[in-house]
């Protein structure tokens, strides 16, 4: 099965106050030192891949470039991330190939670069088409700026663009999200991400809502209710429009799904380099369903070789995953194939937790289908819980915020 090649690329030109990457603002001394380690990481590749106990086909299908910002490199250093992908791997002629791009870095000759190294989706940060709701969150860009990249992006044959969006800064509104969102459809971007921001302690913004301080804009953050409202209103416009949700993140027109995120919540192969970047394989050791790992999460113990973090995925595991992961998919689990490949009484294990979540209106079943509802999604997690164990809840938790993370 043909691999998706993640590369994390952790610099920024400035630290959103909602982020809880692991990017940040960097002096551009380190950015050679840091393309050094990834390439050489690339170039042992298959030796690591073995030394965890996976097993890798050469074969890629799926390039992604994430970060952070990766246009913040110079040309020279994409493009070399692009030639070391190339001499070690078989990029597939079809080959979806992914760079995230924050609006305000994509020059003409940034653009030039990407299609020379074959760049042929971008994935534009754009959080919100309302400027005075980008800026409190430390965006550098204006609406202005989005639309003349999203020209210059189509005028040089790069056809496949998905905007990013939002749901939940501050200062937002039903009226202003609704005109972003319009903004997003009148684009005609074949694909769209519409996220809800995350409090957690990991983002600034995050920590200062927890506090219940005013910094970073923090009370001017819509009440949760109206940021669940938001992301409600956007599926049934970018529905109504053509941009059909496929899983609960993502909407893409036909023939536009993200192929590199399929490959997370649908449990194919990936191999990632550079900081906090993830890889899961088949285990070639009996009785071992996967393995998964994953590079030090700092730029300083990354670069200075730290050692990768391993975890075994057992049966159980991986029975888990097919769950939590593909319930993110707008056509949910079939649980006939689940039940070829597991057996049976996986099944008639998991049927009382179906029919439950049946009964509170948070799964849909049709013959051996089963999907979240509607309500289902803004409560995603808690259904993903009543299938996962103590002891994956590690791996899940890395997952989900891995798989939402990657646009």
């Amino acid at each position: 099965m043909a691999l998706g090649l993640y590369i994390s690329v952790p610099f920024c030109r400035t630290k959103c106050s909602y982020c809880n990457f692991a990017s940040d603002v960097f002096s551009r001394s380190v950015f050679q030192r840091y393309v050094d380690r990834v390439c050489a990481d690339m170039e042992r590749a298959n030796a690591t891949v073995a030394q965890m106990g996976g097993r890798m086909e050469q074969a890629v299908d799926a390039i992604y470039l994430g970060g952070g910002t990766p246009t913040v490199l110079d040309i020279a250093q994409l493009q070399r991330l692009f030639v070391t992908i190339s001499q070690n791997f078989e990029v597939q002629p079809n080959a979806e190939i992914t760079v995230e791009c924050a609006p305000g870095t994509l020059t003409p000759v940034v653009i030039e670069a990407l299609q020379r190294c074959g760049v042929n989706r971008v994935s534009l940060g754009v959080q919100s088409f309302v400027d005075r709701e980008a800026a409190s969150v430390g965006r550098l860009h204006n609406r202005t700026t989005v639309l003349a990249e999203i020209a210059n992006l189509r005028a040089a044959g790069i056809m496949n663009i998905n905007i990013d969006l939002i749901a939940g800064l501050p200062h937002q509104s039903l009226d202003s999200w609704a005109f972003s969102v319009e903004e997003t459809i009148a684009t005609q971007a074949p694909h769209a991400s519409v996220y809800m921001l995350e409090v957690d302690e990991d983002s600034r913004l995050g920590r200062e809502l927890i506090a219940g301080g005013t910094r970073y804009h923090a009370h001017f953050v819509p009440i949760d209710d109206l940021a669940a409202d938001l992301y409600v209103m956007a599926c049934e416009r970018l529905e109504g429009a053509g941009v059909r949700q496929y899983e609960i993140s993502n909407f893409a027109r036909t023939a536009c799904k993200s192929r590199h995120n399929l490959k997370y919540w649908t449990r194919q192969p990936y191999l990632g380099f550079g900081v906090d970047a993830h890889s899961m394989f088949p285990s070639v050791e009996n009785g071992v369903e996967a393995v998964r790992f994953s590079t030090p999460d700092s730029l300083e113990a990354y670069i200075a070789g730290g050692p990768l973090n391993r975890g075994q995925v057992s049966s159980t595991a991986a029975i888990e995953e097919t769950f939590f992961l593909g319930l993110r998919l707008t056509d949910g689990v079939n649980l006939r194939p689940v039940a070829a490949e597991f057996g049976e009484t996986v099944i008639a294990g998991i049927s009382d937790t179906i029919a439950e979540l049946v009964g509170l209106g948070l799964l849909e079943r049709q013959g051996d289908a089963i999907r979240l509802s509607p309500r289902g999604r803004l409560l995603s997690n808690e259904v993903f819980e009543r299938f996962i164990s103590v002891q994956n809840e590690r791996v899940s938790a890395q997952t989900r915020v891995y798989s939402a993370s990657r646009r």
